[in-house]
């Protein structure tokens, strides 16, 4: 079923309609979808400030669909409060995504349960809106995959990231602050949800950080767990070696450390979540996104490539092979 809606949706994406402007002198409105997170009353509360400037004046969250995961207690628990808390900063509720595209201009899809995300991205793609796409971005590679498939071939501006890409110190290494990026450790919480690959749950945080300042190229992965914790560590293609470390007990922080070839950088400290909403409204005012595609496929298919190895005893294991086989299922090819 989930194939045959994607391609329903393919088709109907596809018929040539362009991506739908944002108005470009009047206040321009948000919608959100999935109230299941923290993240949804965070981020409007920056926006939707009134005493927001510059570009944060310029965009009002106006709407929102309060579903979000129907099946996680941790996540649908969270769904009461955090309607009454969006309401109470002027947010209309909505009945249906159908009903939330009707009043809004751009969208943000901050669904915790990314189960359900293609399904959801799938009603926005078709609608011809801008959209950002919070972590996970899936619950599976395969719908990664399938949601830029979708995008692409309709021509709709989309991203996702965490928030910890945009920290000030990841973006100057990445920048060139320490000259070419030799090799880097990056570590955050990395708790664990049976419904997703293990690291989309939220080891993406430290992962993200650590292509942040790597880049792209990570040839294999290999992966040591235990209850506590997780250590991933990827080989990229010109020899560069990125590490993540993931924890469950004792402390949990968000940072690393970034091996360059004229000094040695903390990544961090961590700044919340301002930094990402400025590139979030940044991205609807220029249909740019500030990820490529490209770069946030390989960090999904990095943590997918670590589950399979979880799987076989902590053997190394090719992204090029686990995105082969990604691509295979959703072609019905291989179960």
């Amino acid at each position: 079923m989930r194939l045959i809606l994607m391609l329903v949706v393919l088709l109907a994406a596809g018929a040539g309609a362009p991506a739908q402007r944002i108005p470009d002198t009047e206040t321009v409105g948000i919608g959100i979808i999935g109230l299941d997170t923290g993240h949804s009353v965070s981020f409007t509360e920056l926006i939707n400030d009134p005493d927001a400037e510059g570009l944060f004046d310029r965009y009002e969250v106006v709407a929102a669909y309060p579903y979000g995961s129907r099946t996680i207690e941790l996540s649908f628990d969270r769904i009461p409060e955090n309607t009454t808390r969006i309401q109470q900063l002027g947010v209309e509720i909505v009945d249906s995504i159908a009903d939330l595209l009707d009043r809004v201009d751009v969208v943000m899809l901050e669904t915790n349960d990314g189960n359900i995300h293609l399904e959801q991205a799938l009603q926005v793609i078709e609608s011809g809106k801008p959209l950002f796409i919070d972590k996970p971005l899936a619950a599976s590679l395969e719908d990664v995959l399938a949601i830029f498939a979708a995008a692409e071939d309709a021509g709709i501006p989309i991203f996702s990231s965490s928030s910890l890409r945009f920290m000030k110190s990841a973006q100057e290494i990445r920048n060139g602050s320490i000259g070419e990026v030799q090799g880097a450790f990056a570590f955050s919480p990395a708790m664990l949800e049976p419904t997703h690959t293990d690291l989309y749950w939220y080891g993406i945080h430290g992962v993200e950080t650590l292509f942040t300042v790597l880049g792209t190229g990570c040839e294999s992965v290999v992966r040591v767990h235990t209850d506590g914790a997780d250590v991933v560590t990827g080989t990229w293609t010109d020899g560069r070696i990125g590490t993540f470390h993931g924890m469950r007990d004792g402390s949990h922080g968000y940072g690393g450390t970034a091996f360059g070839g004229e000094k040695i950088a903390e990544i961090g400290p961590y700044e919340g979540y301002r930094p990402l909403v400025e590139s979030i409204l940044k991205f609807f005012d220029s249909d740019v996104a500030p990820v490529a595609p490209e770069e946030t496929i390989e960090i999904y298919a990095f943590m997918a490539a670590a589950d399979e190895s979880k799987q076989l005893g902590g053997v190394p294991v090719r992204l090029a092979d686990v995105l082969d086989r990604a691509r295979a299922r959703m072609n019905g090819a291989e179960p």
